[in-house]
């Protein structure tokens, strides 16, 4: 059913006519479900079972994404911040008691079971208690999703001393960013034509036609009206996203609204502070079509170039390793240095992660001229430029 109002009720969300519509069809056509895409309030949640009988269940467009997520976690991690995400969206619709909800959480709620509530205090009602209890619970996913996302830093750090730049593949939901990586990397991804197949962030390493090998991330796909709530629980691994040297944008080319999906991915960038980071748009499924947009709308977001896949059929994919070469070498910078001779493994590490243009053999040391990555200029600079301050206290 498909109603436009000038105002959402603020009782029952949809008008008293559509509503006495629905609540006729419901034993007509045998529902026990009904899904309102968009997000409803408490209020709106309670009034609506009212009228609608205590056997049929309603949802919104958050709980239904929730529900999608909760089914694909893998890992421990995925499994936290989904616990996390359907708890802080079902506290302030708790009206059932907390045996209810344990059986609907994500895993954790339900490993715990109804036994971790206790007694109730002097004039406390059984929603208090159970109030108190998933807030309790809410405080011990945010710790333990704190310590996944110290080490997941820690992780970085050694990618970053590595020297090997990352590429995050971000885009709508269900563009094709699994395939894309299997392609490239030649990993076993979990693909299907579902949304959210992907939940769970993967790495895998790359080689690209300069020789040198670059990491591939994989994440969670967006979609529109993403629940703040997920947002904010997978903040660790959204953190991939912000922290990656290069973002692909893999887009839907033969979707309809490729270009309304693509304004959507824009945004949720923007909300998690990572427009910033370098993009490449990737135009996958070229083989069923293009979008209609002239390739002049598409550069007029920043992208810095614009490159024609089919991830299924290994079309292109030559053209998008070779923009993520010259990607690469946009992130670095140019370096003239002296490396004494007694800090080799400096030199050694300029040439493992950079491109050497010319080194001449001095009295005192090497004097290399090359690009490097910018977080290996800044270390470089500061090491020796320390060691330059402390031999002129020396002296």
């Amino acid at each position: 059913m498909v109603q436009r109002v000038g105002r959402i009720d603020p009782a029952t969300f949809i008008g008293p006519g559509k509503l006495s519509e629905l609540a006729e069809a419901i034993p007509e056509q045998q529902v026990n479900m009904v899904i309102f895409d968009d997000e409803l309030s408490p209020r709106h949640q309670r009034e609506l079972e009212k009228v609608f009988g205590e056997n049929i269940q309603v949802l919104d467009r958050s709980a239904l994404i929730l529900d999608i997520f909760a089914q694909h976690a893998q890992t421990r991690e995925g499994a936290l911040q989904v616990e996390l995400a359907q708890y802080e969206y079902r506290l302030p619709r708790l009206t059932r008691q907390w045996t209810h909800l344990a059986r609907q959480a994500g895993g954790g709620a339900a490993r715990g079971g109804a036994g971790g509530v206790g007694l109730r205090g002097p004039g406390e009602t059984q929603l208090e208690v159970d109030r108190r209890e998933i807030r309790r619970r809410v405080a011990r996913l945010k710790q333990e999703l704190e310590s996944v996302r110290a080490h997941r830093q820690r992780h970085r750090a050694q990618r970053q001393r590595a020297g090997l730049p990352t590429v995050a593949l971000v885009g709508y939901t269900n563009a094709g960013k699994s395939t894309l990586l299997n392609a490239l990397s030649g990993a076993d991804v979990y693909v299907a034509d579902q949304l959210f197949a992907t939940l769970d962030p993967t790495v895998r390493r790359i080689r690209l036609p300069s020789g040198r090998a670059a990491l591939l991330s994989d994440t969670v796909g967006f979609i529109q009206k993403l629940p703040v709530t997920l947002v904010a629980a997978f903040r660790a691994t959204l953190e991939e996203v912000v922290e990656a040297d290069l973002l692909l944008h893999v887009v839907d080319a033969s979707h309809p609204r490729a270009w309304d999906q693509i304004d959507i991915v824009e945004d949720t960038l923007a909300e998690i502070d990572a427009d910033r980071v370098p993009k490449i748009l990737v135009l996958n499924k070229i083989d069923r079509g293009e979008p209609p947009q002239p390739e002049e709308d598409f550069r007029a977001l920043g992208y810095q170039e614009i490159v024609r896949i089919s991830a299924l059929h290994g079309t292109g994919l030559d053209d998008l390793l070779a923009a993520i070469d010259r990607a690469r070498f946009a992130l670095m910078i140019d370096i003239d240095l002296l490396i004494p001779y007694n800090q080799g493994e400096l030199l050694a590490e300029i040439h493992e992660v950079g491109t050497v243009e010319r080194e001449a053999h001095q009295a005192e040391g090497v004097q290399v001229k090359a690009a490097v990555p910018v977080w290996l200029a800044g270390r470089l600079e500061q090491l020796l430029g320390l060691r330059d301050d402390e031999e002129q206290e020396t002296e």
